[in-house]
């Protein structure tokens, strides 16, 4: 969820600054323009670059996560073979 709220923090925080530029700018209206388009950019690009974090990070864990799931159902086996094999030589 930290990941979920810096997005959030970062996109409230760039309209913020979009709008307050606007208003406060002392350029002519093309130079504005100009200069939101390419905040703009620059914020789709840093948007794009956390969700990437983001996903890239949720892929590691689910693989670190199956990849220990996958151990503890191997070591079950081996455990419930042992198991069986003494089961059944004790009734042997």
């Amino acid at each position: 969820m930290n990941s979920g709220k810096l997005l959030s923090g970062i996109l409230i925080g760039a309209a913020a600054g979009a709008v307050l530029g606007v208003l406060f700018a002392p350029e002519k209206g093309t130079e504005t323009r100009g200069k939101i388009s390419r905040k703009g950019s620059d914020l789709k690009n840093t948007v794009k670059d956390k969700i990437n974090d983001l996903v890239d990070g949720i892929s590691k864990q689910y693989e670190g996560m199956k990849s220990g799931a996958e151990d503890a159902y191997e070591e079950g086996k081996e455990k419930f073979g042992k198991a069986k094999t003494e089961a059944k030589n004790s009734f042997s």
